[in-house]
């Protein structure tokens, strides 16, 4: 990950998982790594006090950044959509617990192989992808991003702290899978856009009153 994207990420980096793709961390895991992760992730999670966040504008010059390298990621969703999630659970483990197909994976070339995470992220990307390609429709971002939050508020039980861990994940693999793409004017679209997405998913908590917020218990 670049030294200007850094700043931008919230989730730690697990022990030998430099690259996206999980044949590429085998080799490297350390044994009980796992373990120090969630300790990790439960200490950060206990001292960050999270709060409503205001997603800053996205300029029309900006759109066209999100949506030109998206198209380019799009076009590999799957694949990139699996790098994302496996990152995301071996990064933070407790997320696996509202996934009962694959929740007691720990082997990432197990997840990478599985046909139900496989399935959940073409879900993530297409979500994803509805988005990118209406922002320049404020109202269809908003309905779709409610939904999202709504179900995952009422339906699934998911922590909203999840979906600021998850999109920070998805920027930082996408830095690292399409580097050349990610300049520094990307980076900032970018930042912007995984805040626009963050602000109507918990907006939507918010509406429904979900009890938990601000706090997350991890």
């Amino acid at each position: 990950m670049t030294s200007g994207f850094a700043s931008a990420m919230t989730s730690p980096v697990s022990p030998g998982y430099t690259r996206s793709h999980a044949s590429r961390f085998i080799s490297s895991w350390l044994p009980g790594g796992s373990c120090r992760l969630f300790f990790m992730e439960k200490v950060q999670g206990e001292m960050e006090i999270e709060r409503w966040e205001r997603s800053e504008e996205i300029s029309d010059a900006e759109k066209k950044v999100i949506q030109e390298t998206w198209s380019r990621v799009y076009a590999n969703c799957e694949d990139v959509g699996v790098s994302i999630l496996i990152r995301f659970f071996v990064n933070f483990p407790s997320a696996k617990q509202y996934f009962s197909q694959f929740k007691h994976m720990k082997d990432p070339l197990e997840m990478e192989g599985s046909l139900q995470l496989r399935k959940h992220a073409r879900r993530v990307m297409g979500a994803i992808n509805t988005v990118v390609e209406n922002l320049d429709d404020s109202e269809k971002v908003s309905s779709v991003l409610a939904l999202v939050g709504k179900a995952h508020a009422l339906k699934h039980k998911v922590e909203p702290i999840y979906f600021k861990k998850l999109t920070g994940v998805m920027l930082e693999v996408i830095a690292e899978e399409f580097a050349d793409d990610f300049t520094p004017e990307a980076h900032g679209a970018w930042t912007k856009m995984r805040s626009l997405i963050y602000t109507h998913v918990t907006a939507a908590y918010k509406e429904v009153g979900w009890a938990q917020y601000p706090t997350a218990t991890l």
